[in-house]
C-alpha cells in the first residue's frame, strides 16, 4: 500500500521556458512535415541561447520543406511565443539549420515491407498513469502547476497583464490525508516581467491567478506563497539559459507521482514509441480508471526496434483495482493494437497536432476536433466495464 498522508511537490515551466522555446519548434518541424506526408519521418532537436538557434536532427518527406522553410517555422514559433527582446527576438535571431536525410539503417528496421509490420522506430519502455485526483484524472501538483502558468500566460497574450514576460515556473506542493489531496502548503511562482514591476507588482499581478486556479480553501499561508524568489526576474528567456529539446519530460508527463521511460516527446513523429506508446499507456491508463475498475493505474510498455508489437504490458494497480491485473492487461491489449501501426491509427497521430502539445503537459487536455489529444478520450470505457461484467 502507498503512503496516506505526505506532501507532494511538482512544477511546471511555461511556453517561453528556454526548453519549451526548443520543444515548440521541434514540434512545429513535425506539425510541418505531417501536414505534407502523414508517413514523413522526423526527428529533430532545437537548441537556443542569446539570439541563436539550432535545428539539427533526421527527416524523412518532401523535398519541398527545405532548410529555409524549416528556419521560417523557427522564427514564427518564437514569435507567437512572444519574444521580441534585446537578447532573443523572432527576427533578429541567427537560426542555423542542420537537419538532414534519416538513416537507411534506422528506415529498413521501420518501414513495412514484404510480410513484415512497421516495426518500432527505437528500443525503449514508456508509461502511463492516470488517478482520481482530478477531473482530468491527472495527478493534482502538476495539474494545478499547469494551470497557474496557462491562466498567466493568458493573460499576457491578451494584453490583460501587459508586464509578464513569456518565460516563467511554478511549483505546487499539496498535502494528502488519506491520500487525497486537501490543500496546498506551499506555492512559487517565477516569472519574467518588465523592469518598471516591483516584488510587490509582481506578486499582486500573480496573486489572483493562483487562487483562480486552485480550488477554494486550497491557498497556503502568505509566508509559504513564494513569488519571484530572488526578487528580480527581467531578462528571461534562452538570453538567461539556453535552452534544448526534450529536457522538460517529468513536467511534460506526471509531474513525478508516475515512473518516466526517459524518453521525450517533442520533435519526433509518431512512428517512435517513445512519444506514441506514452500516449498509448496514458490511454489505457485512463479509461482503466474512468471505467472504475481501479482508482489508480499505472501502465507500462516496451519495445524493440524494428519489431512491431511490443515485449511487454504491465499493468499495476497500486492496491486498488477491482479486477485481476493479469486479465486486465490481457483485456487492454484486445481493445487496442499496441503496434505502432496500431498505436498511430488508433488515436490517429499521423496528422499535424504537436505543437499544442509543447507547453502545459501532454496530458490531463481535452481532445479536440482535429484530432488533438485523442489520447485523452474514454472510449474504451464501455468495452472494458461490459468485459468485466461491471456495465
Amino acid at each position: 500500500m502507498w503512503k496516506k498522508d505526505y506532501v507532494f511537490t511538482s512544477e511546471s515551466v511555461s511556453e517561453g521556458h528556454p526548453d519549451k522555446v526548443c520543444d515548440r519548434i521541434s514540434d512545429a518541424v513535425v506539425d510541418a512535415f505531417l501536414t505534407e506526408d502523414n508517413r514523413a519521418r522526423v526527428a529533430v532537436e532545437t537548441l537556443c541561447t542569446t539570439n541563436y538557434i539550432v535545428l539539427a536532427g533526421e527527416v524523412r518527406g518532401p523535398d519541398h520543406l527545405t532548410h529555409e522553410r524549416l528556419i521560417e517555422a523557427a522564427r514564427h514559433c518564437v514569435r507567437e511565443i512572444g519574444y521580441e527582446q534585446r537578447g532573443f527576438h523572432w527576427k533578429d535571431a541567427d537560426v542555423v539549420c542542420r537537419v538532414h536525410s534519416q538513416s537507411a539503417d534506422i528506415a529498413v528496421g521501420v518501414d513495412a515491407r514484404d510480410n513484415k509490420d512497421e516495426g518500432a522506430g527505437d528500443q525503449g519502455i514508456m508509461f502511463g498513469y492516470a488517478c482520481r485526483e482530478t477531473d482530468v484524472l491527472m495527478p493534482a501538483p502538476i495539474f494545478y502547476a499547469h494551470g497557474i502558468l496557462r491562466s498567466l500566460a493568458e493573460a499576457r497574450h491578451s494584453g490583460a497583464e501587459p508586464g509578464l514576460g513569456p518565460d516563467a515556473k511554478s511549483q505546487v506542493t499539496l498535502r494528502y490525508v488519506n491520500g487525497k489531496p486537501v490543500g496546498a502548503t506551499a506555492i512559487v511562482v517565477s516569472t519574467q516581467h518588465a523592469e518598471h514591476l516591483t516584488a510587490d507588482d509582481v506578486r499582486d499581478i500573480v496573486r489572483p491567478h493562483v487562487l483562480n486556479v486552485l480550488p477554494e480553501g486550497w491557498m497556503c499561508d502568505e509566508k509559504h506563497f513564494y513569488v519571484n524568489p530572488t526578487g528580480r526576474f527581467v531578462i528571461g528567456g534562452p538570453d538567461g539559459d539556453s535552452g534544448l529539446t526534450g529536457r522538460k519530460i517529468i513536467v511534460d508527463t506526471y509531474g513525478g507521482a508516475a515512473p518516466h521511460g526517459g524518453g521525450a516527446f517533442s520533435g519526433k513523429d509518431p512512428t517512435k514509441v517513445d512519444r506514441s506508446a506514452a500516449y498509448a499507456a496514458r490511454y489505457l491508463a485512463k479509461n482503466v480508471v474512468a471505467a472504475n475498475l481501479a482508482e489508480r493505474c499505472t501502465i507500462q510498455l516496451s519495445y524493440a526496434i524494428g519489431i512491431s508489437h511490443p515485449l511487454s504490458v504491465y499493468v499495476d494497480t497500486h492496491g486498488t483495482g477491482v479486477v485481476d491485473e493479469e486479465q486486465l492487461s490481457l483485456a487492454l491489449q484486445r481493445a487496442m493494437d499496441l503496434s505502432p501501426r496500431g498505436i498511430r491509427e488508433h488515436l490517429h497521430l499521423d496528422r499535424p497536432i504537436y505543437a499544442r502539445t509543447a507547453a502545459y503537459g501532454h496530458f490531463g487536455r481535452e481532445p479536440e476536433p482535429d484530432g488533438g489529444f485523442s489520447w485523452e478520450k474514454t472510449d474504451l470505457v464501455g468495452e472494458l466495464r461490459s468485459r468485466f461484467g461491471a456495465g
